[in-house]
């Protein structure tokens, strides 16, 4: 079954379908607590199968889907490049090796959990995805310079959304249609000819 999605031209692109098991199942490997700034750095930076704009689009559709956001966007990138198969590759890629891991580890984890200096080191990893996070989110503010609104327009509405989430604590499916849905119709009355 063909894609509908014609990858684009000039990028490399992943050898086969066990070239994205593969590489999706090192980034589930590499992405303890969150993904976003493992998978922006292998799949933008290291393989280039997608440009930075390319993936804030990706990432975009792939957070207002249902589901883990990582792996929406591994099953659209499987499918873009070999339609069924490399949907189905990339997402037993996200799922497989990081299902057997965390299995183990819990059970490793159930006999350690009362001890003073696990609970530490967990805690001590929330700063740490707090930095990624934020690496990250600089990484794709510059990405928003070609986006047809501006990057004022955007940082407007990142710092709305921001406000929803933070000081008024509405929840996603809130914040999504309003905030979303007027970026998708200002992006769309831009872009209109």
């Amino acid at each position: 079954m063909a894609s509908t999605t014609d990858p684009p031209p000039d990028h490399p692109r992943p050898r086969g379908p066990a070239d994205l098991f593969w590489s999706f199942s090192w980034l589930a490997l590499q992405g303890f607590g969150g993904v976003l700034a493992v998978v922006q750095r292998e799949l933008v930076e290291r393989k280039r199968w997608l440009s930075n704009e390319e993936f804030v689009e990706d990432w975009a559709v792939a957070q207002i889907m249902p589901g883990p956001n990582v792996v929406n966007l591994s099953i659209m990138l499987g499918d873009r490049y070999f339609g069924l198969r490399g949907a189905l590759a990339a997402f037993a890629g996200m799922l497989t090796l990081p299902l057997m891991l965390m299995l183990t580890l819990a059970v490793a984890y159930a006999g350690l959990a009362s001890q003073p200096a696990v609970a530490g080191a967990l805690r001590g990893m929330g700063a740490v995805a707090a930095g990624l996070i934020a690496g990250v989110g600089i990484k794709l503010f510059v990405a928003l310079g070609k986006h047809p609104l501006g990057r004022p327009c955007c940082a407007l509405l990142a710092a709305l959304t921001s406000v929803a989430m933070v000081a008024l604590r509405l929840p996603l499916f809130c914040i999504l249609p309003v905030l979303g849905g007027a970026a998708c119709a200002l992006t769309w009355r831009k872009l209109a000819p």
